[in-house]
Protein backbone atom coordinates (compact mmCIF):
# COMPACT_ATOMS: atom_id res chain seq x y z
CA UNK A 1 0.00 0.00 0.00
CA UNK A 2 0.90 3.29 -0.75
CA UNK A 3 2.85 5.51 1.99
CA UNK A 4 3.11 9.42 1.53
CA UNK A 5 5.38 10.79 4.27
CA UNK A 6 4.06 14.45 5.57
CA UNK A 7 5.92 17.45 6.18
CA UNK A 8 4.63 18.89 10.10
CA UNK A 9 7.87 21.60 9.57
CA UNK A 10 5.74 24.28 8.94
CA UNK A 11 2.36 23.03 10.38
CA UNK A 12 0.70 24.48 13.71
CA UNK A 13 0.16 20.96 15.38
CA UNK A 14 -2.45 21.06 18.74
CA UNK A 15 -4.46 18.37 20.80
CA UNK A 16 -7.79 18.14 19.67
CA UNK A 17 -9.17 15.44 21.54
CA UNK A 18 -6.63 13.46 23.76
CA UNK A 19 -5.45 9.62 22.92
CA UNK A 20 -8.04 6.92 22.90
CA UNK A 21 -7.39 3.39 22.20
CA UNK A 22 -8.09 2.63 18.52
CA UNK A 23 -11.02 -0.15 18.17
CA UNK A 24 -10.21 -2.56 15.56
CA UNK A 25 -13.90 -4.56 15.52
CA UNK A 26 -16.68 -2.24 16.84
CA UNK A 27 -19.08 -4.91 17.96
CA UNK A 28 -16.68 -7.05 20.53
CA UNK A 29 -14.52 -3.62 21.42
CA UNK A 30 -11.39 -5.26 20.34
CA UNK A 31 -8.61 -3.03 20.65
CA UNK A 32 -5.89 -2.59 17.60
CA UNK A 33 -2.58 -3.75 17.99
CA UNK A 34 0.64 -3.26 15.86
CA UNK A 35 1.21 -6.17 13.59
CA UNK A 36 5.00 -5.60 14.27
CA UNK A 37 5.20 -4.92 17.52
CA UNK A 38 2.04 -6.16 19.24
CA UNK A 39 1.92 -2.36 20.75
CA UNK A 40 -1.81 -1.38 21.50
CA UNK A 41 -2.65 1.56 19.01
CA UNK A 42 -4.32 4.84 20.31
CA UNK A 43 -5.77 7.39 18.17
CA UNK A 44 -4.86 10.91 18.72
CA UNK A 45 -6.72 13.72 17.27
CA UNK A 46 -5.43 16.81 16.07
CA UNK A 47 -5.52 20.16 15.05
CA UNK A 48 -2.88 20.37 11.94
CA UNK A 49 -2.93 24.04 10.57
CA UNK A 50 -0.67 25.02 7.75
CA UNK A 51 -1.16 27.27 4.33
CA UNK A 52 -3.80 29.36 5.99
CA UNK A 53 -6.23 26.03 6.37
CA UNK A 54 -7.37 23.95 9.30
CA UNK A 55 -7.88 20.67 9.45
CA UNK A 56 -8.76 17.79 12.33
CA UNK A 57 -6.84 14.85 11.78
CA UNK A 58 -7.53 11.25 13.76
CA UNK A 59 -3.67 10.25 14.21
CA UNK A 60 -2.53 6.61 14.74
CA UNK A 61 0.01 6.31 17.38
CA UNK A 62 1.91 2.84 19.28
CA UNK A 63 0.72 3.58 22.62
CA UNK A 64 4.58 4.08 23.67
CA UNK A 65 5.27 6.62 21.07
CA UNK A 66 2.94 8.67 23.07
CA UNK A 67 4.93 10.77 25.28
CA UNK A 68 3.90 13.95 27.63
CA UNK A 69 0.55 15.49 29.05
CA UNK A 70 -1.49 15.76 25.97
CA UNK A 71 -4.57 17.42 26.94
CA UNK A 72 -6.35 19.56 24.84
CA UNK A 73 -4.83 22.54 23.49
CA UNK A 74 -1.38 20.89 24.12
CA UNK A 75 1.20 21.83 20.98
CA UNK A 76 2.54 18.88 19.81
CA UNK A 77 5.89 17.33 17.21
CA UNK A 78 4.22 14.33 14.94
CA UNK A 79 7.23 11.61 14.62
CA UNK A 80 7.31 10.24 11.09
CA UNK A 81 3.64 10.89 10.28
CA UNK A 82 2.58 9.69 6.72
CA UNK A 83 -0.93 9.50 4.47
CA UNK A 84 -1.83 6.20 3.72
CA UNK A 85 -4.85 5.84 1.15
CA UNK A 86 -7.22 3.81 1.28
CA UNK A 87 -10.52 1.77 0.00
CA UNK A 88 -13.43 -0.26 0.51
CA UNK A 89 -16.46 -1.46 0.17
CA UNK A 90 -18.97 -1.38 2.95
CA UNK A 91 -22.92 -2.80 2.30
CA UNK A 92 -22.46 -2.30 -0.91
CA UNK A 93 -20.71 1.09 -1.06
CA UNK A 94 -17.38 2.44 -1.76
CA UNK A 95 -15.61 4.53 0.84
CA UNK A 96 -12.45 6.18 0.80
CA UNK A 97 -10.37 8.54 2.61
CA UNK A 98 -6.62 9.03 4.19
CA UNK A 99 -5.25 7.70 7.45
CA UNK A 100 -2.76 9.10 8.88
CA UNK A 101 -0.18 7.40 11.13
CA UNK A 102 2.60 8.39 13.09
CA UNK A 103 5.71 6.67 14.76
CA UNK A 104 5.33 9.16 17.95
CA UNK A 105 2.98 11.99 19.38
CA UNK A 106 5.36 14.35 21.93
CA UNK A 107 4.44 17.15 23.98
CA UNK A 108 5.93 20.28 23.09
CA UNK A 109 4.60 21.96 26.36
CA UNK A 110 6.16 19.05 28.30
CA UNK A 111 10.15 19.49 26.70
CA UNK A 112 9.72 23.71 27.54
CA UNK A 113 8.40 22.62 31.19
CA UNK A 114 11.46 20.41 31.96
CA UNK A 115 13.62 23.59 30.63
CA UNK A 116 12.35 25.91 33.02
Amino acid sequence: MRQIPVDTSAATVMVAKTPQPKVKDRRTGEIATDAETGAKLMTVDVMFAANDEVEILSVTVPEPGISGELAMGTPVALTGLIARPWENDFNGQKRHGIAFRAVAVTSLAAGSAKAA
